[in-house]
């Protein structure tokens, strides 16, 4: 009886690691047939049967990408985009968080669910009343429409990591720091900010890829392109070569856009998940 039981649980462990790592393989298929069109010559593109090996290996794709459009005028433009929404996310969200989690208040658990439900709005119910916002503002074909809501503390997934984190943080501390002399916000920046380095980071790393890989506010937004950011800089890239079938280029340029956030999980992944477990949101 024993052994079955044993040989069971070997089959069903064996049947898991087949499904697990079929479904890896799709997963990662696509990747793997950008990274190898990325460095194939223009007739190996096309060639059919496809191969996944490029022979003989070559950059021409990454030179033709910088040559027929200004790439690193749109990573430029990413970048800065993305380093005001990181600022902005962290210090509007720790405000607001620190709100929440340590003044209290007979309405406090009314006004967080109200913010938690404003994540079950679509952004799409919102994008006329906002671009007409920002039209009579004067703020389309700018960066601000997509830079300026961060300050603001919108994002309420951001609010809510950093809620539970500072909810579990002793209040202990946050007395004897008042009896001190130190003021509310000394305890925020003096306390609880040094010592909650990891959530902060989690609530970075979401925030970048999301805005990195944000294509529709750019696209609604911006009208120059000059001032295009990465994602949309790619579909531009796409319409610029017509109904070429060398994809090359194309995947040369997603390449480029996928590294970061590539480079980002590979070297962060710990931090991350060390975040989401003191953030209260594990289970």
């Amino acid at each position: 009886m024993k052994k079955k039981r044993t040989m069971r649980k070997v089959m069903e462990s064996v049947v898991w690691y087949v499904v697990v790592g079929v479904l890896s393989i799709l997963f990662v298929l696509p990747f793997i047939w950008m990274l190898s069109t990325a460095f194939k010559t223009a007739p190996q593109c096309v060639d059919y049967p496809p191969t996944f090996i490029p022979r003989p290996v070559t950059l021409r794709a990454f030179k033709e990408v910088f040559s027929i459009s200004p790439i690193l005028t749109y990573i430029r433009n990413s970048i800065v985009i993305v380093a005001l929404n990181i600022l902005g996310t962290l210090v509007s969200c720790s405000l607001v968080a620190y709100g929440f989690a340590r003044f209290r208040c007979r309405e406090n658990n009314f006004w967080f669910t109200v913010l938690l439900s404003t994540m079950m709005i679509p952004g799409f119910t919102l994008l006329i009343p906002q671009f007409s916002l920002y039209t009579r503002l004067g703020w389309v074909n700018t960066i601000l429409p997509l830079t300026l809501p961060a300050f603001l503390a919108t994002n309420a997934f951001s609010v809510f990591i950093l809620r539970q984190f500072f909810m579990s943080f002793p209040r202990e501390l946050d007395e004897a720091a008042r009896l001190d002399g130190c003021s509310y916000m000394g305890v925020l920046v003096r306390i609880l900010l040094p010592n909650s380095k990891t959530s902060m980071f989690v609530v970075a790393l979401f925030c970048f890829v999301g805005v990195w890989n944000d294509f529709f506010a750019p696209m609604i937004y911006l009208n120059d392109m000059e001032k295009y950011t990465l994602a949309v800089g790619l579909v531009m890239l796409k319409a610029s070569q017509g109904a070429t079938l060398d994809m090359g280029p194309m995947m040369a340029g997603a390449l480029l856009a996928v590294i970061p956030t590539f480079f980002l999980y590979l070297t962060c992944q710990k931090y991350f998940v060390q975040g989401v477990v003191t953030s209260g949101l594990k289970g």
